[in-house]
């Protein structure tokens, strides 16, 4: 985050104008209020609140250690005492703006990272624990969350703030029932130009752990992980007008993965200790590699090995018996990709070619040899150029668009795991943009296709 404000003309008719910005408040005020009584804001710790007794409860944690929200209001909070304190003199009593029970992982807060992810969970778990205890049983408690965890390993995370989370939720007795991607975040916000930040807010469903929850051996807990996450995984990414985006898969997969996992009151390992939150967020990760992968297998023979030298090399050239010894093993010829124009082949080097190095003047219908990969590709060449221009190509070779979405939402999973950002942004927005693209197909209408006579 940027600690800064933008400075826009407050007379102007564009965004931060002061027209533009009352009107927006008017939209929100018309909508939002109720046609008779009036609204009520209290304020509250929430690790000792009781304002949620028997409501229904839909609320926006700290995200961890992602913004010092207390450090951002100081920003303010200098001016505001000097006008405001005789109005208000109880809520400016102090200096600068209270910071020891914010409830975020501030390391200097703290003496140390260890020390603050202890704080945070502690806290955490306390408010979680109140809101369980307090709201209605009978209505899921939905708590939104967009920390990002596409980096949990077997040796290392990147996710620290969704495990200590999730941890909360667990030692506070309740089970998360489902994951909700839902679109909340503009393409033009800071924090998202050019990163593949989330695309949408994750809404945590979560209800009470049953008292008598038993515990389950980590065997089990595979098996059942195995068989539900892969029906979960198709459901997700299966409509193309309704399938959750890319960058959100990982999120959106915690939901049938932790189901399972919250369900009981542990998830024994081989030695008997209880599976942390961290090893069910490998499992869970693991399982969407394998859904992927396994599908492979249906994919053409060329397109296996674009996607097993991509995963060793990327767009970077290697040695060619290396890539002679793949192609083999994938049951195609390095010469024969090199003559469809999937690969560069010279000097005993061997590459992929990169999006924009492919011909734009491309014609499905007139190229013998169409692996799924140059299909792919050549719609992220295209979608480049606008959904226009991606749907007239989509229209040559309609029967390719279930492979090339699949193929897309790989390739995005590959490169989030080795964090190509630049790479993974091109099938995302692929993905993304499918159903404007359908409809820009449908549009064209469908070439190089016989008609039947009956």
């Amino acid at each position: 985050m940027t600690w800064d404000f933008a400075e826009a003309n407050p007379f102007a008719e564009s965004s931060g104008s002061i027209s533009k910005t009352a009107e927006a408040v008017a939209r929100v005020l018309s909508m939002a209020l109720p046609a008779a009584g009036h609204g009520v804001s209290i304020q509250a710790d929430a690790q000792s609140q009781t304002v949620s007794l028997n409501k229904f409860v839909s609320t926006d944690p700290p995200y961890y250690d992602n913004i010092a929200y207390a450090d951002l209001s100081d920003f303010f909070y200098g001016w505001l005492r000097r006008s405001l304190k005789d109005i208000y003199p109880q809520l400016f009593s102090t200096i600068s703006v209270p910071k020891v029970d914010e409830l975020v992982a501030i390391p200097y807060r703290h003496g140390g990272k260890e020390e603050a992810d202890a704080f945070f969970l502690e806290g955490m778990t306390a408010a979680l624990t109140k809101l369980a205890e307090k709201s209605d049983s009978t209505i899921p408690l939905t708590i939104y969350y967009a920390y990002k965890q596409s980096d949990t390993r077997a040796d290392e995370t990147g996710s620290t703030g969704w495990e200590t989370f999730l941890g909360a939720i667990l030692r506070a007795g309740l089970g998360v029932t489902g994951t909700w991607p839902v679109r909340t975040e503009g393409d033009n916000r800071q924090i998202g130009n050019q990163t593949n930040a989330l695309a949408s807010s994750v809404v945590l469903v979560c209800r009470p752990r049953a008292n008598t929850a038993s515990s389950v051996s980590r065997k089990d807990f595979l098996r059942q992980l195995a068989r539900a996450l892969p029906i979960a995984l198709a459901e997700m990414t299966a409509d193309p007008d309704a399938s959750v985006a890319p960058v959100d898969l990982a999120q959106a997969a915690i939901g049938p993965g932790m189901a399972i996992f919250s369900t009981y009151s542990a998830v024994l390992e081989a030695d008997g200790s209880p599976m942390t939150v961290h090893n069910a967020l490998v499992h869970i990760n693991k399982a969407i590699d394998n859904f992927f992968a396994e599908a492979e297998g249906e994919l053409d023979a060329d397109t296996r090995f674009c996607v097993g030298w991509f995963q060793q090399h990327g767009f970077d050239a290697g040695p060619f018996g290396e890539a002679d010894v793949l192609a083999r093993a994938k049951g195609t010829a390095v010469d024969g990709m090199k003559d469809a124009g999937i690969i560069d082949a010279v000097r005993g080097k061997v590459r992929l070619f990169k999006i924009k190095e492919l011909p734009k003047k491309w014609d499905p219908a007139s190229d013998d040899r169409v692996p799924i990969w140059e299909a792919c590709h050549q719609m992220c060449r295209a979608l480049g150029d606008g959904e226009s221009s991606a749907g007239a190509l989509l229209a040559r070779m309609p029967q390719k668009q279930d492979a090339i979405r699949h193929l897309a939402y790989r390739l995005y999973t590959l490169c989030e795991r080795q964090k190509k950002a630049e790479e993974a942004r091109a099938y995302n927005e692929l993905i993304t943009s499918w159903p404007a693209i359908i409809e820009e197909s449908r549009n064209a209408g469908h070439k190089g296709t016989q008609i039947g006579l009956i």
